[in-house]
């Protein structure tokens, strides 16, 4: 080819090289427009491993199932099935209740009712009621059901000779204090009466029975041999005094007004006229115990 010839086809080349330098940009341009509007889809996850088998349906509806509890232990399940020809097992007789030991021969029947407390010691009791010029005979046991005493004595006077008609049934603490009374009484009888007193006229003393008599009520001291009944006072030279109401003013009012008060510094009960219509022929004397040392003077 003449030099001529070659330049131009030289220049030709060179103005297509430019041609697509240009035009390349563009078309790249115009590519990543195009990709911008179409959506790519999202890519496929990958195949599910063929050791883990089919994949599991989805639930049919918004929530899912709560989880299934543990299969049940081999040892917890129900026993299998016996054989049809194998014979049932005989029923089992139910365990019988054990029965409670039984009951203390002293604590059955009546023995229950008459069981006490050992008495206490009254030794020193019976000596005192010897140094108050007191006679007295220890006498058996006395129970009726609950009612009682351990060591009942039998007296029969007191100091100077001062007699009990009839003999008092009582325990030694009833009988100390009556014995102590007594001699307070005998000098109340020689100031107020200028006369001696000779005796006691006693009505209760022990007996089984509720208080004032009602047999629904509440067992009275008398039931425990601790209760006396005075009902009134004999003298060597006058007619004997009962215990009543009586004119105020008088000698024997007077009398019996402070040997009652007397009784209620040495006895824990202390009943008499105008404490009830119970209470109104006789002074109503015991040695019930009760809380805190009250004593209860009527």
């Amino acid at each position: 080819m003449p030099p001529r010839s070659l330049n131009a086809a030289s220049r030709r080349l060179h103005r297509g090289i430019v041609v697509s330098a240009l035009f390349v940009p563009l078309l790249g341009a115009g590519l990543a427009a195009q990709d911008s509007a179409v959506p790519v889809p999202p890519p496929l996850p990958p195949a599910r491993p063929a050791d883990l088998g089919a994949a599991p349906s989805p639930p049919a509806g918004p929530t899912l199932d709560a989880p299934r509890p543990p299969e049940r232990p081999p040892e917890l399940s129900e026993p299998a099935a016996k054989p049809a020809d194998t014979k049932p097992e005989e029923p089992r007789a139910a365990e019988a209740t054990p029965l409670p030991p039984a009951r203390p021969p002293e604590l059955s029947g009546e023995a229950a009712l008459a069981l006490t407390v050992a008495a206490a010691d009254d030794t020193a009791c019976r000596q005192r009621l010897e140094r108050l010029g007191a006679r007295f005979e220890p006498q058996p046991a006395l129970a009726d059901g609950q009612c009682g005493a351990a060591r009942p004595l039998k007296i029969t006077s007191l100091s100077g000779d001062l007699a009990l008609t009839p003999p008092a049934l009582l325990v030694c603490g009833a009988a100390e204090a009556l014995a102590r009374w007594a001699t307070e009484a005998q000098v109340l009888a020689e100031r107020d009466l200028s006369q001696p007193l000779k005796g006691l006229s006693l009505g209760t003393t022990y007996v089984c029975r509720g208080q004032n008599h009602d047999p629904d009520a509440k067992l009275s001291e008398h039931a425990f041999a601790n209760g006396i009944d005075v009902m009134g006072f004999t003298f060597a030279n006058r007619p004997a005094i009962a215990v009543a109401p009586l004119p105020e003013g008088t000698p024997e009012a007077a009398f019996l007004a402070h040997a009652r008060a007397r009784a209620c510094g040495v006895f824990r009960t202390v009943l008499g006229p105008g404490t009830d219509a119970a209470h109104a022929n006789h002074f109503h004397l015991d040695e019930r115990e009760r809380p805190a040392g009250h004593r209860l003077c009527q």
